[in-house]
Order: structure tokens, then C-alpha cells, then sequence
């Protein structure tokens, strides 16, 4: 199922958002939410931090003269902090709203920009097959984020019900062979420090689930951004009901924001990442290969399926593994197509076209039925500010809510009160995998009956 592209030359790059009325759901692209700014405490420092440099060179080619030194001078004075810092994700810093762009980091990040990849999974009847599947949803599910964002930083508690978000809920309707197919996306920031986000995907129609904690780590290098994945970010975890519970744990490569020094910012992987599934011993290895210092980026990767020992899994690298265990040999580019080669075959097949694919709209649900910490309601006023560009006001708005936050972190440590996720059992979970409460069970039941309507929490933490 393909969307169209909308009529901006860049991916998914303005807001984009059909009218509704109070009482009902809007649709918009997933990560051109008109949503309340992510939020303030150090949680999503990292995606924070990468904002700040799109920014930056969005500025010195559109900005006036004035504007843009301005704004360039803001930028110097965030790098200056930066000289040294082990991890950017650990540091507490503020930015002015002329750096921020108006969408959540929680509704930016969600998996599910092709979700007719994600509900097709357990489709096959073999193993190989399966695992294809699980190749075409992988390299879909980040069509919005190939642009460098700058967002704000989530909250304690934070939620949004319908695309991506802390503490909220996420819907969208697939019409597959006639028939409609709701897939429900849950997150909620489980921790503050570190900052952690929990989130669970769920397609009951298809017996489809998918779990997993959400964290970065961020090294500023002099010229570039190394992101890793952070210490508890274990993955994606697929698992399919009606395929005897088969497990697949997809693991985050290594990527870098070069082009700082130039002001042309572009993000490029050159990592290796896994995706093991124990029940039908297969595995693959992607490699993304690094780019040459001259010519145009490429985005090329390389890859192979194979047969593998769950308790004894030790190859790591494509070229240590023999060719009596290979299935499938990969190859590509991760930005438009994607072929595959049977073991037997001369002839390669078409994994993946990603050239004409975008990120598909997602059902949000009205504000007044949101919860106060939802991602949108809570930035309400700071986003609103920030697109009519009174960046003064939408400034002092956003550091009061900072302080908010902080009087609330006080008051909860003076009392001796820890606070709780409500929709997860733990902030975090050695395994990386996370476990839903009952409210969290209660609340993706009601997104699939399209009833969003949650009671406030005791203590929402936002």
C-alpha cells in the first residue's frame, strides 16, 4: 500500500494535518504532528541535539542575515558545551524555541511509517519467508527520520495516544485484501535518568506484537555525531502468536550526523546489526558499509540469512559464515531498493522498493479525550507559539513548564514518593523487554475499539 508524496520536495518535512472537529480523530503524517513539543527534562537529548543542527543549517540558507548569525551564535554556544562530553544524552541543557521544531520526540519515533509491512510478518508459512518479511518492516519502519529533526525533549510521564509518545497511544487502520487491520501503538517515558521510553505495538487481528525500550547515546566527535544505541535499548522484539509465539529480536545499528563543520548535514550508518529469531534457527547480518570521501553517498548495504545455533551464536561478521548455512544473500541501498538472492539461484529478487514509499497517515485522537501529559496537549501552548514563530513567548512558556517539571521532581523527593510508569510495569527491564500493566492492556483494547478517553493518573509526572 503506497501513500502519496506530498507536494514538498522533502520527506515528510512540514506539517501536514487534516481538519477535524472537537469530538473528531485527525489524521496526519507520523512525525508532522502539530503536537505539543517534546519536553523538557533530559530525556531525548540525543534526537534534541540533532535538531539543533538541522537548524542550524536551515538557517544560514534561509534565514535573514541578521537571523541567521543570530541563531549560528546560539548554535557555537551549544557546541561549546558539548567539548568533552562523553555522552550529549546525559547532559541537562535547555535550548531557545527558534531551535526546536513542533513535534514530539514520542510521536516522532514509532516504527510504523509502512505499518502493511509490520502486520505481514507472520504471513508466510515458512521460516525464510517470515524473516523476509521482518527484512521488508525493517527497512521501512524510519522512512520520516532519513531528515536530520530538531525536537523537544520528552517529560516524565509524557504520553500521546496515537502515533508515538510517552504515557499515549497510537492508531492506524491497514486495509489489507478487503479487510481493515488496526494496529495500536502504546509508549510512555519510563525514566528520566536515564532517559528511557518504553513502547508496545499491537495488532490483535494478526496476532502481532512488538516491544522494546527506546534510548540514545550520543558522542559529539569535533566533526561529526556518533549515535549508539543506549545501555538498556536491547532492540525491537517481533513476536507472532499464531507462529507458536516465534520471537525476533532486531537490534539498532550505529549511526553518525556528519557535515557539521560545512553546514550540510547528512546521516549515514556504517554499523552491523542482527535479527535472530530462536524458534526457526535463522538469522541475518546486515551490513551497512561506510561511505568514500568523494562521490555521492550511496546508503549501501549488504547482507545474508542464514541457518544459526541459538546457543551458540558467535558469528557476528557476513564473511565468517559458511556457505552451507547461507539462505539468502543481501544487497542494496537502504534508501531506495533492496534485492535478495536464494541460495540455488542466479536470478536476484526485489526485497523492497523504499523510492516510492512515505510515511502513511496515523488516526490522532481529539485533544479534550487526550491526558493532560499526552504529548500534544502538553505542548499545546509552546507548539502553537513556535508556528506562529513567537519564539519569545513560546521560550518563557516552555522553560515554565521546565520548572514545573523540576518543583515536581523536588516535592517527590522530599516526600520520599517514587514515581511509577502506568502503562509498564518497570522504567526499565535487564532483558529489554518491557511488560504491560493492566492499564497499559486496557488502554491498547481501547485503541483498537477506537475508545482513547483515559482517566487522569494520581500522579501522571508531566
Amino acid at each position: 500500500m503506497n501513500s502519496s508524496p506530498p507536494e514538498s520536495p522533502e520527506r515528510n518535512d512540514k506539517a501536514s494535518e487534516a481538519p477535524s472537529s472537537p469530538d473528531t480523530p485527525t489524521t496526519s503524517l507520523p512525525n508532522s504532528y502539530v503536537a505539543d513539543n517534546q519536553k523538557v527534562d533530559d530525556s531525548s537529548k540525543l534526537r534534541t541535539f540533532l535538531s539543533i543542527l538541522r537548524k542550524y543549517a536551515t538557517a544560514l540558507e534561509h534565514l535573514p542575515r541578521c537571523t541567521a548569525f543570530r541563531n549560528f551564535m546560539l548554535i557555537i554556544g551549544v557546541f561549546l558545551r558539548f567539548i568533552g562530553v562523553t555522552d550529549i544524552a546525559s547532559v541537562r541543557f535547555s535550548l531557545p524555541a527558534q531551535l526546536l521544531e513542533p513535534t514530539p520526540n514520542l510521536e516522532y519515533w514509532n516504527y510504523l511509517d509502512r505499518p502493511e509491512t509490520f502486520i505481514s510478518i507472520g504471513d508466510s508459512d515458512d521460516g525464510l519467508g517470515r524473516m523476509l518479511a521482518v527484512l521488508r518492516f525493517w527497512f521501512t519502519k524510519d522512512l520520516c527520520n532519513w531528515e536530520v529533526k530538531d525536537n523537544n525533549e520528552t517529560v516524565l510521564g509524557e504520553g500521546h495516544k496515537i502515533t508515538a509518545s510517552k504515557d499515549g497511544v497510537s492508531d492506524q487502520e491497514v486495509d489489507t485484501t478487503g479487510k481493515s487491520v488496526r494496529v495500536s501503538y502504546i509508549t510512555e517515558q519510563t525514566s528520566h535518568h536515564p532517559p528511557v521510553s518504553a513502547f508496545w505495538v499491537d495488532c490483535p487481528v494478526k496476532g502481532i506484537s512488538a516491544r522494546g525500550f527506546d534510548q540514545l547515546s550520543a558522542k559529539f566527535t569535533g566533526t561529526s555525531v556518533r549515535v549508539t544505541p543506549g545501555a538498556h535499548n536491547l532492540g525491537i522484539f517481533i513476536s507472532l502468536a499464531r507462529r507458536n509465539n516465534e520471537e525476533y529480536q532486531l537490534t539498532h545499528p550505529t549511526a553518525h550526523l556528519g557535515g557539521i563543520i560545512r553546514g550540510s548535514l547528512a546521516v549515514t550508518v556504517a554499523d552491523t546489526c542482527f535479527i535472530t529469531c530462536p524458534k526457526t534457527r535463522t538469522k541475518t547480518i546486515l551490513h551497512y558499509l561506510e561511505e568514500g570521501w568523494l562521490g555521492k553517498t550511496q546508503n549501501r548495504v549488504t547482507g545474508v540469512v542464514f541457518r544459526y545455533d541459538p546457543d551458540n551464536d558467535t558469528r557476528t561478521r557476513i564473511r565468517d559464515v559458511p556457505e552451507k548455512d547461507v539462505l539468502v544473500k543481501l544487497e542494496g541501498s537502504w534508501h531506495e531498493q533492496v534485492h535478495y538472492t536464494t541460495t540455488g539461484s542466479k536470478d536476484s529478487d526485489l526485497l523492497i522498493d523504499l523510492k516510492p514509499l512515505w510515511p502513511t497517515a496515523k488516526i490522532i485522537p481529539p485533544e479534550e479525550q487526550q491526558l493532560s501529559n499526552e504529548s500534544r496537549r502538553f505542548w499545546h501552548g509552546v507548539t502553537a507559539a513556535i508556528l506562529s514563530k513567537q519564539y519569545t513567548q513560546a521560550t518563557k512558556l516552555k522553560q515554565e513548564l521546565e520548572e514545573r517539571q523540576r518543583e515536581k521532581a523536588t516535592q517527590r523527593e522530599k516526600e520520599g514518593k517514587e514515581w511509577r510508569p502506568r502503562f509498564f510495569k518497570e522504567p526499565i527491564a535487564p532483558d529489554g523487554r518491557p511488560e504491560l500493566t493492566e492499564e497499559g492492556k486496557a488502554a491498547l483494547r481501547g485503541l483498537q475499539a477506537q475508545e482513547w478517553k483515559l482517566d487522569e493518573n494520581e500522579d501522571p509526572g508531566a
